[in-house]
């Protein structure tokens, strides 16, 4: 298959289904292994700051490798490269499963990461090609629900795993799906013909390297107190010194740079990526948040907390479903804003829980943002790439999914950052009302009295739970706030007008960005 839309190839069911599973397969161990850490800490004997590196190595490793998809598929060909990530993926899960010592389990997750960044940008290339311009809408609420399960199901199901057999298996249970996904993709993906291109050495480096800087510092910030630590430091200036090297080198390269120009003259591509930036903020900032509250301050055992949090991803699917039937009917821009005022309302029933709250505001708010977000990221994916040349998709979709991730590592670090210091600020309130002389703590229990070391202490633990909480809440307010100011940017979204003899499948191609 060439590097254009080949509407009417064989086995587009078996096709779908073959890069699917690789997709769910990556996608899963985006957050599968976290809940694994303490089992692997325990058999690794590392401590928590080691421990931490086993996903730090994937982040990283993923963020370096994603942009390289373009010129290997250009270079060798989409599905050699496809193969070539779908075997080295799997056999580097098997590795890090028979990890012995910390350091073969970190070189595994590298391997894991530089081999797993190529699947999702491919599959959605894949996707795009095989699907004609009235179907890319069904298209891209396949995939999204195929990236969606991962952040999802990811913590239900390594919870599981582990407390079912064994850490190990958290990583074995890519091995069955890999040998899938590689024997769909090896029989029924037609072959691409490989163009003669170079790489640019220079800027790849560059890119590479300041986008590998960057994930360090957002990933390690928190954990080493930000600027008072040299490494973080470091981190932060290679980051920004690397990134205007590859700017400057883009800019005087010409048709030689690493990065096509060319992606940038595409106004909808462009616009796309600073929403799929937005949604990786929104969408994985609130998922890395809410697991972290219940299991954290209200006690939920993981696989309660995985069950609990699940209808957020069934929201995600069925408002995906339904989408991608609605977006060449209705404006882009309305269903949109409707999936970010159902994210912004969600973020608000989530800004109101307590401590002694039952289940039910945690699974109707799930499965609300849920709903929301499957609203904004098909059109999202269908607007990028609605215009875009079909032989820019390979180099497109890396960007693409480059950006989402960013977003997401931007996302979390705020928000962890933000919850550290609320609940700081919170506790230091919160705390000055804690001693002897207030009068309504005069008739608090025995075990209570704050003049005694031990019931100071039990004070402090309560004062330290509702602290921590109203961190939470004040995060929740932050990111309703960030997703109602967002709603805005969609003007930059402009519809064309009609002509009464376009088709149906003409308007829904066309009404994006131009």
């Amino acid at each position: 298959m060439s590097e254009q839309n080949h509407y009417n190839v064989a086995h587009k069911g078996m096709i779908t289904i073959s890069i699917m599973l690789a997709t769910i397969m990556q996608a899963l161990d985006t957050t599968i292994a976290n809940v694994a850490l303490p089992h692997m800490q325990g058999a690794l004997q590392a401590s928590q700051d080691q421990i931490t590196w086993v996903l730090t190595s994937y982040i990283v490793a993923a963020a370096i490798a994603t942009p390289l998809t373009g010129w290997l598929c250009g270079r060798y060909g989409r599905k050699q490269v496809f193969l070539a990530a779908v075997v080295g993926f799997t056999v580097a899960s098997a590795l890090c499963g028979l990890a012995e010592s910390l350091t073969q389990i970190v070189l595994a997750r590298l391997l894991q990461g530089v081999f797993g960044a190529a699947l999702v940008p491919l599959s959605q290339a894949v996707l795009l090609d095989i699907n004609p311009k009235e179907k890319i809408g069904q298209a891209m609420a396949l995939w999204g629900a195929g990236i969606m399960i991962g952040p999802i199901m990811g913590p239900m199901l390594g919870g599981w795993l582990t407390d079912a057999y064994d850490w190990r298996w958290v990583f074995y249970i890519n091995l069955p799906v890999g040998i899938f996904a590689f024997y769909g993709i090896w029989r029924y993906l037609p072959d691409s013909r490989p163009a003669s291109t170079k790489l640019d050495l220079f800027g790849f480096a560059m890119l590479s390297l300041s986008v590998g800087f960057l994930q360090l510092f957002l990933d390690r910030g928190e954990q080493m107190d930000w600027f008072s630590s040299p490494e973080i430091c470091v981190e932060a200036i290679g980051a920004v010194v690397c990134f205007i090297y590859f700017v400057i080198h883009t800019w005087t390269a010409g048709a030689n740079s690493f990065f096509n120009r060319a992606l940038l003259r595409d106004r909808n591509f462009v616009t796309g990526l600073l929403f799929a930036f937005i949604v990786g903020v929104i969408l994985y900032a609130t998922m890395a948040l809410l697991p972290a509250l219940l299991q954290g301050l209200l006690n939920y055992p993981v696989i309660d907390t995985g069950i609990i949090t699940a209808p957020s991803g069934i929201g995600t699917m069925l408002a995906m479903m339904l989408v991608g039937r609605l977006i060449h009917r209705f404006d882009i821009r309305a269903i949109m804003a409707f999936g970010f005022a159902l994210t912004a309302f969600s973020l608000w029933q989530m800004a109101q829980m307590t401590l002694d709250m039952g289940t039910s505001l945690v699974v109707w708010s799930g499965f609300i943002r849920g709903v929301g977000i499957g609203f904004v990221f098909v059109p999202l994916s269908t607007a990028t790439f609605a215009t875009l040349a079909p032989q820019l998709r390979n180099e497109g979709t890396p960007i693409y999914s480059l950006l989402r991730n960013l977003g997401s590592s931007v996302g979390i670090s705020i928000v962890q950052t933000l919850l550290t210091q609320g609940t700081s600020r919170a506790h230091a309130n919160l705390a000055v009302a804690v001693n002897a002389a207030n009068p309504a703590l005069a008739n608090v229990p025995a075990m209570l009295d704050p003049s005694t070391p031990a019931g100071l202490a039990l004070l402090n633990s309560e004062v330290s739970r509702q602290a921590a909480m109203i961190g939470y809440l004040d995060d929740f307010h932050v990111m309703m706030w960030v997703t109602l100011l967002a709603m805005p940017l969609l003007l930059l979204i402009r519809m064309p007008k009609r002509s009464a003899a376009q088709k149906p499948e003409e308007e829904m191609a066309h009404a994006v960005l131009e």
